[in-house]
């Protein structure tokens, strides 16, 4: 899904517009060029696994949504071997220990709690960003 050089994809998989659109807005000031966003598990594998599908360079992943949750979704990407090389970061409102340290059992990438406060929000959105993206800290895309 990598778009032009410096821009990159993300698959975001969230059921809330409102955090959708903050997510997308504090990565697109940082370079994110090509959304995909989805309200589910469910919607997001379908998206995956479409013939034609453009593979993102990130998958964003809320834990509590419906039909197919996180926590399910990140175990069927992370066993499928088509899919498991995707970075997966996991950006949720829990900050229940079992659910963090489930996300790494089943190979996130990362954990980010949803902060209440925009500007909170927005940095910590912008971090993975920096993470995984910038220049300096890039690693060799696929």
């Amino acid at each position: 899904m990598t778009t032009s050089a410096g821009s990159y994809g993300v698959l975001l998989v969230e059921d809330d517009p409102a955090d959708a659109l903050l997510i997308e807005g504090a990565l697109a000031e940082r370079g994110a060029g090509e959304f995909v966003q989805v309200g589910d598990g469910v919607a997001a594998l379908e998206y995956l696994r479409h013939p034609h599908a453009v593979r993102p360079d990130l998958i964003v992943l809320d834990l509590n949504m419906p039909r197919m949750n996180g926590r399910e979704l990140l175990g069927v990407l992370k066993a499928d071997e088509d899919l498991r090389s995707i970075p997966v970061v996991v950006l949720t409102t829990s900050t229940a220990p079992d659910d963090i340290m489930g996300a790494y059992r089943q190979h996130a990438s990362a954990y980010v709690t949803k902060p209440l406060d925009f500007e909170e929000f927005e940095r910590a959105v912008q971090s993975i960003d920096a993470f995984y993206f910038d220049p300096n800290t890039k690693l060799p895309r696929r």
